[in-house]
Order: C-alpha cells, then structure tokens, then sequence
C-alpha cells in the first residue's frame, strides 16, 4: 500500500484528468480478479467482487484527484506535475481501498457484491455528482455506500464516525460592483467600486452573527477581490468572489438571502449597482443513523474503544460525497492522520499523508464490508 501511495502521490491529476490514476487503479484491480468497469464520469472506476450466492450489495468510494496547488515538500516521492499535488490524501484514500479490494479478493470472508468505486474530481468539481448522473447506482445497485477521509489533528490510526451531518454543504457567490471612474485625484467625481467593495465585505460578516442562530453554524468568506489596474485611477468596477457553508438547508437560504440582500443594499447606499451570482456546488454530507451504527462497530472492533471517536465532530469543509448519500444510505468516516501543525494540515503545499494509517483504513474497510454482508 506504501507503494501504491507514493507512486500515486508522484503523479498527481486534477478534476476529471485523472487518466494515469485510473489507468493504475484499473489495472490493480484487474490484478486482483476483480471485474473492472471504467467511464463514468469520465475517468471513474468501479470494481466489482462477488462472493458466495448472495445478492445484497454494498459500496466502498475513495476519491482520486490531486489538488491544482505547487508542492513544497522535498520528498523522493513529491509531486512529479507542476501545479497538481495530492494535498488532501486522495493518494492515500485509494491505496487503502486497494489494500481492503486485495485482502478481500484474496480471502474475504462474505456473502454478497462489493463496489469499489473510485471517483474523480471531487475538489470543486462535483465528481460524485457526476457518477450519480451517469447511473453509478442503476448500474451497480447497492443498499448503502460508505467512505473514508484522512483527517489531520485526529491521532494517527484512530477512527470517528458520527450520525447526522458531519460536512457542511458548499456555496459559491460573486458579486460584481459598477460604479463610475474618475481620477485618483478626483473622488468627488465618482462612484466609488472600491469603497463601496470595502463596506460590503465587512457587511458580510453580519449576515451570520445577526441572522443565524448562535446554535447553528454558518460560515460567509470572501477569497477573491479584484479590481482596478493602476494607482491613480479609480476603476469602474470591483468583483468579490466567495463561499458560504452551512449544515441545514433552511439556514442555507437565509445566508444567500442575507448575500443577496446586503449586496444590494450596500451599493444602493454608495450609488452603485451590484449583480450577484449565487450558486449551489455540494449539498451538506450526512450520515444515515442506521448505517452509522454498523460502521460504528466495525470501527471499534477494528481500533479499539479507546481509540474510536463516536461522536467526532462535524466540519465546515464539504466533500462531494454528499450527493452519494443523497441517492443511497450511508456513512462517511474520518480515519486519524496526526498532528495537523507545521504543515500538516489538509490543503497545506507541506502536508503528506501518513503512511502508518494505511493498514487501519485498509482494515476498517475490510471489517466494514464482513459486518455488512455477514456470510
């Protein structure tokens, strides 16, 4: 599995390029006597192993892409692509779903279909979404589909798992400020973008503290602030680009309605104009109670109890898988990676996943899949 992670660690992929990987893992599966089927959502892989007479039917996802960001670690096995890096673990995802296909392969002890599905492009770009669309669950039909993430700050090879939400859902805005240029000297003659930009960007971060119950979470980040060419000129125009996240839907609705509104309000003040472009990427993740429950105890079999989280907290971050969950039941668990500081952390040029968890997923897995479809 060490193996298997730094050569997929070296070659990392982006959104729905991941044509390397999914030959690698293509061909790893086929090595194990598994059926292998590939295209959906382009380079999606799912394989596919049968044991006994048994019908019922379950689904192990891993995600395969790399993020679009420069490594910085100076590793034997560091990113080999300039601009890609595995810096969210997805390396690791998929060698220990690998590692659990072979052990299983090799002398499982079930009855019924395992799915392994390895899905690309799940930063940003809504793969689950699209192997959803494309009839992952018509084609390979499952009663429930499970995944698992590394998770830094989570002691290394320790398990959490918790029912309800457990990632927030994923927003995206852009606001597009129009005012009226003039010289730097002159402000008096226009209206100002910048200003105007300046106002709403703190305006924004009431939207949270005065209209979202302090018991629920919600989260408004502007990341993107452009405008202007030159220091003397006032610009015409100042686009904000940013993200919302939030568990409850009816939460969701009031923070884009709470965007919307104070876009709008604050460049009326100023004389300006604002068009807002509100979309929805990832719903919230949330776990099924009744699949939790069987991952629970496959987890604590696996670590042991005083290494199993089961009530591990819910993050703002979001993860496609959420639209696996939407269409099947489900749990996706979080498997301890170490100390989160120094770099460590997910989405960090520094960070690398920790190769001692790799036999932990592996086996967390395999127990998952022998406590479901108990032969």
């Amino acid at each position: 599995m060490t193996a298997w992670r730094r050569e997929l660690h070296a070659h990392p992929e982006i959104a729905f390029r991941e044509h390397r990987t999914a030959e690698f893992v293509a061909r790893t599966l086929a090595g194990f006597g598994l059926e292998v089927h590939a295209g959906l959502a382009g380079t999606g892989i799912v394989g596919t192993l049968r044991r006994g007479g048994g019908r019922r039917a379950i689904a192990l996802r891993a995600d395969m892409d790399g993020l679009p960001m420069q490594e910085a670690n100076e590793l034997p096995y560091r990113s080999r692509f300039p601009g890609a890096m595995h810096g969210c673990g997805h390396d690791g995802h998929m060698a220990m779903l690998l590692g659990a296909a072979r052990e299983l392969a090799e002398g499982g002890r079930f009855d019924g279909v395992v799915h392994f599905v390895f899905q690309p492009a799940e930063e940003n770009e809504g793969g689950g979404r699209v192997m959803v669309e494309d009839g992952l669950f018509e084609r390979f039909p499952v009663e429930a589909v499970f995944g698992l993430h590394n998770w830094p700050g989570l002691p290394a090879g320790h398990l959490g798992i918790r029912p309800g939400p457990v990632m927030a859902a994923f927003d995206v805005f852009e606001v597009i400020l129009r005012g009226r240029g003039a010289h730097g000297a002159m402000p008096h003659l226009a209206i100002d973008p910048v200003v105007a930009a300046a106002e709403m960007i703190s305006a924004f971060q009431t939207i949270v503290s005065r209209n979202v119950s302090p018991v629920e979470a919600a989260v408004v980040s502007v990341t993107q602030v452009q405008g202007g060419e030159t220091w003397n000129v006032i610009p015409e125009e100042v686009r904000l680009r940013g993200s919302t996240r939030y568990f409850l839907p009816e939460v969701g609705r009031v923070v884009e309605e709470g965007v919307r509104r104070v876009a709008a309000g604050v460049a009326r003040a100023f004389g300006a104009t604002a068009d807002v472009d509100y979309r929805h990427r990832y719903p919230a993740t949330v776990n099924d109670p009744g699949q939790t429950v069987i991952a629970a105890r496959a987890a604590a079999e696996v670590v042991g109890a005083d290494r199993f989280a089961p009530d591990l907290p819910p993050s703002l971050a979001s993860e496609d898988f959420a639209f696996m969950l939407q269409a099947r039941p489900g749990c996706y668990a979080c498997v301890g990676n170490g100390p989160a500081d120094g770099g460590r952390g997910l989405h960090n040029p520094h960070y690398d996943f920790n190769d001692e968890i790799l036999p932990v997923g592996a086996a967390y897995w395999v127990r998952l899949v022998e406590t479901m479809l108990a032969s």
